[in-house]
C-alpha cells in the first residue's frame, strides 16, 4: 500500500494501491486507467488498444491484458500520480569516476551535452566497445547538477544489471536504483533510475533527460507500447538520448527529420578496431544436430579453447537447441564441465550470467540474449547456425563486437558456422570492414 507522497511522483499507481487517507491529497492527479471507446478499449498506463469482446470479464468491467504482469488494471480503476518535483539532495562531489576520457569520446560526449541544453534528442552511434556509456558520465554530471531527474532504460535486463554497478562507480554519492521484473530492489524516489523499457509503464511524465540503451533492441524495437511508455515516461519538455551501434537508417532518418542531433564514433576506447568474422562451412548442420552431432572444427575450437583456458560464448539460433548442444559437448568434452546454458526465461539466468562474470565458467551456450550490451573481457565467440534467420545483419555484427572489447586483450576470434553463405552474414562483414575504415581513417587523421 502506498502512503507516501514521494512514492507517486510522476509515478503511475492504481487507486486501490494508495492509502485511502493519501487519495485526499490535493496534489495528487488521476486518470482513467482503461478507457473505452466504441469497439475497444485504451489502456493508459501501456498504451495498448484492444478488442472489447477480447478483455471483457464476466462483471462489464474491462481490462489491459497487454500489462497485466504489472498487476491488472480496468476500467473500476484510476490512475494516480503526483507531479515530479525534483526534489534532490545534490552531492558536493557528483562524478567520482576517475577515469578520462579520449579526444574522440569527448568530442561525442560534448555533443551530447549541447543537444541535451538545446532541448534536441540525440543518437550516439558508435561501434560496439567505444564506450558509449563513459561518454554518457558529463550529460549525466550537467543533468544532476540541474536537478534533472533521469532514467537510464534497456529493453535488456543484462544490460541493465552491467549498467548499475559501473553506474554507481562512477557516481558513488549520489543514490540510484535498479528496477525490472527480476528484480529484488523495492522502488525508491531517487534522481537516476536504471530499468528495462518495460518498466517506464510505471512512470508518467517524470523524467527530464530519458536514455535508452540499444535503442535497437528486440524488443523495443518492434514494440509501440513499449515505445509509448517512453514519449509517456518523460516529460513535455524533456529529452531523449539513444545509443545504439547499429541503428538502421529508418532511426538516423528519424532522428534528424525530427530536428535531432546524431554524433558518430568508429573507433574503439583503446584504437583498435573490430574483428572480422570468419565463416566455416557446415553443410546441414541442422539436419547433424538432430542426430546428436556437431560441425568437427566447432568440437576441435571448444576443446583448444578449454585446454588453454580461453573463455567464450557459443551463441546458438533456438532455446532447444542448447539442451542437444550441452548434451553433445559433456560426451565430446569429457572430464569437468566448464559451460551453462542461458536463455531469456531461465530462472537462473542472472545468476548464470555473473558465474560468467566471476570467472566460475569458462563459457556459455545462448541464445541472442547476450548479443549486446554485456562484457566479459578476453573472449572469443563462436555462433552455430549464424545463417539461421534468428540472427540479423545487426545482430551478427553485435555478436562480433562481444570481441576485443578488453585494453588488455583487444582482438580475438569470431567463428561463424553456417549452412550457407547469407546475405546477412555478408552484410555484416561488409559493416565491420566500412567501420574499420572509417576508424582507421579517424585514428590517422584523415
Amino acid at each position: 500500500m502506498i502512503k507516501d507522497r514521494t512514492d507517486l511522483m510522476g509515478r503511475f499507481i492504481p487507486d486501490v494501491l494508495v492509502d485511502h487517507l493519501l487519495l485526499s491529497d490535493p496534489l495528487l492527479e488521476f486518470t482513467s486507467a482503461v478507457v473505452v471507446n466504441k469497439t475497444s478499449i485504451h489502456c493508459n498506463r501501456c498504451g495498448f488498444n484492444c478488442e472489447k469482446t477480447k478483455c471483457k470479464l464476466p462483471n462489464g468491467i474491462f481490462y489491459c491484458p497487454n500489462c497485466i504482469e504489472m498487476g491488472r488494471i480496468d476500467t473500476s480503476m484510476k490512475l494516480v500520480t503526483v507531479p515530479e518535483a525534483n526534489d534532490f539532495m545534490i552531492p558536493p562531489e557528483i562524478l567520482t569516476w576517475k577515469g578520462h576520457l579520449t579526444a574522440f569520446q569527448r568530442d561525442c560526449a560534448s555533443k551530447i551535452i549541447t543537444s541535451v541544453q538545446h532541448h534536441r534528442n540525440h543518437l550516439l552511434w558508435a561501434v560496439t566497445g567505444a564506450g558509449k556509456t563513459e561518454m554518457l558520465f558529463p550529460v549525466l554530471k550537467w543533468a544532476i547538477e540541474h536537478q534533472k531527474r533521469i532514467a537510464i532504460a534497456s529493453p535488456r535486463v543484462d544490460v541493465c544489471s552491467e549498467l548499475y554497478p559501473r553506474l554507481q562507480a562512477a557516481f558513488s554519492n549520489l543514490d540510484m536504483v535498479l528496477l525490472h521484473g527480476k528484480s529484488k530492489e523495492q522502488y525508491r524516489y531517487c534522481q537516476l533510475t536504471i530499468c528495462t523499457t518495460h518498466q517506464l509503464m510505471r512512470f508518467f511524465h517524470t523524467f527530464d533527460l530519458l536514455i535508452i540503451d540499444e535503442v535497437d533492441a528486440f524488443p523495443f524495437v518492434a514494440n509501440v507500447n513499449l515505445k509509448f511508455a517512453v514519449t509517456h515516461a518523460r516529460k513535455r519538455d524533456g529529452q531523449t538520448i539513444m545509443l545504439s551501434a547499429t541503428p538502421g537508417i529508418k532511426l538516423r532518418e528519424k532522428v534528424i527529420k525530427e530536428h535531432g542531433d546524431v554524433s558518430y564514433l568508429p573507433l574503439r576506447f583503446h584504437g583498435h578496431l573490430l574483428p572480422q568474422i570468419k565463416v566455416h562451412l557446415s553443410r546441414n548442420w541442422r539436419m547433424k544436430l538432430t542426430k546428436k552431432k556437431l560441425p568437427k572444427i566447432l568440437i576441435k575450437m571448444c576443446q583448444h579453447n578449454i585446454a588453454i583456458g580461453r573463455r567464450f560464448l557459443l551463441f546458438v539460433p533456438q532455446i532447444k537447441d542448447l539442451a542437444v548442444i550441452d548434451q553433445i559437448l559433456q560426451k565430446e568434452l569429457r572430464g569437468k564441465k566448464a559451460w551453462d546454458c542461458v536463455y531469456s526465461a531461465d530462472s537462473e539466468r542472472m545468476a548464470k550470467v555473473q558465474a560468467m562474470r566471476d570467472h566460475d565458467v569458462l563459457f556459455l551456450i545462448t541464445t541472442t540474449i547476450l548479443e549486446r550490451g554485456v562484457t566479459f573481457p578476453d573472449i572469443d565467440v563462436m555462433v552455430l547456425g549464424a545463417d539461421d534467420p534468428v540472427f540479423s545483419t545487426s545482430s551478427l555484427v553485435q555478436i562480433a563486437g562481444r570481441v576485443g572489447r578488453k585494453k588488455t586483450r583487444p582482438t580475438g576470434n569470431v567463428d561463424f558456422f553456417v549452412g550457407s553463405y547469407s546475405r546477412r552474414i555478408k552484410r555484416a562483414q561488409a559493416e565491420i570492414t566500412i567501420m574499420n575504415r572509417k576508424g582507421k581513417q579517424l585514428k590517422d587523421g584523415k
